[in-house]
């Protein structure tokens, strides 16, 4: 029960300080997921483009 009791408390923190590192962070985030998106959109028609020259 001991346990149970730091597992809990564990993920407590860890969830706690995932929402204050995202909440004053937010702005960042946000950023790195819009470049993420575009490099991401990016590759996929960079990939199309490039195996039509094959065939």
């Amino acid at each position: 029960m001991g346990k149970l009791l730091y597992i809990i408390a564990a993920i407590l923190i860890i969830i706690w300080a995932i929402g204050f590192i995202g909440y004053s962070t937010g702005g960042i985030f946000h950023i790195l997921l819009v470049v993420a998106v575009v490099a991401i959109i990016a590759k996929f028609f960079l990939d199309r483009r490039r195996s039509r020259r094959f065939f």
